[in-house]
């Protein structure tokens, strides 16, 4: 059984193994002090039902509504359309739909903001993925030997730590192993928790699913988050 201690105890290898962790809602958020929003979610985050595993509805007060999922004015006109471009300071994921529009989500990031910066693409997208333990974070913690490479990673499902879906970015033909993926943790948006990848509510990482295709390019801006945190 995975517990929150493996996951905070492989920490340290985050940046190593890119996407290796979960994050914990326990965490101290690194962005802007923000009260929980009291207004109730938007239909958009009810439960799902007719995937192959339910996804709890997000409750209220948990996710601030600067982070729900919005068309807004394109803050990035220049780029082409169907780019991502991920702001790990402001906590936000855009997908350009034109040169006036783009698609808005929330998003949680590492506890490092992110540890590269640059141009990458989404090399392919998969849903409901396999999480593969890396081989230097089994080496660290042997309990998650049934998830290794080796063994085949863990079953998908609703606490698989790569969620609904993941698209896999791809940096100069090389992966980078980070994940922009789905998780169940309501409460890690617009934080920096435990992990280094891109994780969104499961609602809104199949809704990107969905609009977003193969060899799409990512832009990933530079963090100015601090390297430590309280």
């Amino acid at each position: 059984m995975i517990t929150r201690r493996l996951f905070l105890g492989a920490a340290p290898l985050a940046v190593l193994s890119g996407c290796s962790t979960i994050g914990s809602s326990t965490d101290t958020p690194s962005g802007p002090a923000l009260k929980p929003t009291r207004k109730a979610m938007p239909a958009a985050y009810g439960a799902v039902l007719d995937e192959p595993y339910p996804i709890p509805a997000v409750a209220d007060g948990i996710v601030p509504e600067r982070y729900w999922r919005q068309r807004v004015t394109n803050p990035y006109p220049n780029e082409a359309p169907g780019t991502l471009i991920v702001d790990p300071n402001a906590f936000h994921l855009h997908l350009i739909e034109s040169r006036d529009s783009a698609m808005r989500y929330g998003i949680g990031v590492g506890r490092q903001g992110f540890s590269w910066s640059g141009d990458a693409v989404v090399q392919y997208r998969r849903k409901w993925p396999r999480w593969k333990a890396p081989d230097d974070m089994v080496a660290r913690n042997p309990e998650l030997t049934p998830y290794s490479v080796a063994n085949g990673g863990m079953d998908p499902g609703p606490n698989n730590p790569l969620g609904a879906r993941a698209l896999y970015l791809f940096q100069n033909g090389k992966d980078t192993l980070y994940r922009i993926h789905g998780n169940p943790e309501a409460n890690s948006i617009g934080k920096a928790v435990s992990s280094g990848c891109i994780r969104m509510l499961n609602q809104d990482v199949i809704d990107l699913h969905a609009r977003v295709r193969d060899g799409a390019k990512v832009i990933v801006r530079s963090s100015v988050m601090p390297a430590t945190m309280a």
